[in-house]
C-alpha cells in the first residue's frame, strides 16, 4: 500500500512538474492576447471639424456636454457606418458610437 501511495505522490509531483516547464518562454510575447479585428471592418480617423453636424449636436447635447471629444474615427463594420468618438472628463476616458444622424449607434 505504502508503494502505491508513494507511486501516485511521484506521479502527481512529475505531471505538475512538467506542466510549469512546457508553458512557452518567449520573452517577446505579448503580455495580453488581443481580437483579431472583425474581417469586415475598418476605422478611418476624423478630424472633430469634419464631423456631421447632428454627431456635433449630440456631443455637446446634455448627455455628453461634461465630456470633450478628442479624436474621432468612423468605422465601417459588417455593412453598418458610425463615428467612434474617444472623450475625456478630467481623469475618466470613455468613448462612445454615434450614427450620422446623431443617434448612438449599436
Amino acid at each position: 500500500m505504502k508503494k502505491f501511495i508513494l507511486s501516485a505522490a511521484i506521479a502527481a509531483l512529475s505531471t505538475v512538474a512538467f506542466a510549469q516547464n512546457s508553458e512557452p518562454t518567449n520573452s517577446e510575447a505579448p503580455a495580453q492576447a488581443t481580437e483579431a479585428p472583425a474581417q469586415d471592418s475598418s476605422s478611418t480617423k476624423v478630424e472633430l471639424t469634419a464631423l456631421p453636424d447632428a454627431v456635433k449636436t449630440t456631443l455637446t447635447s446634455d448627455a455628453y456636454k461634461a465630456w470633450t471629444a478628442t479624436e474621432a474615427f468612423l468605422v465601417k463594420e459588417n455593412g453598418k457606418e458610425y463615428y467612434q468618438i474617444n472623450v475625456t472628463k478630467e481623469e475618466e476616458k470613455g468613448s462612445v458610437k454615434i450614427n450620422a444622424d446623431g443617434t448612438p449607434a449599436s
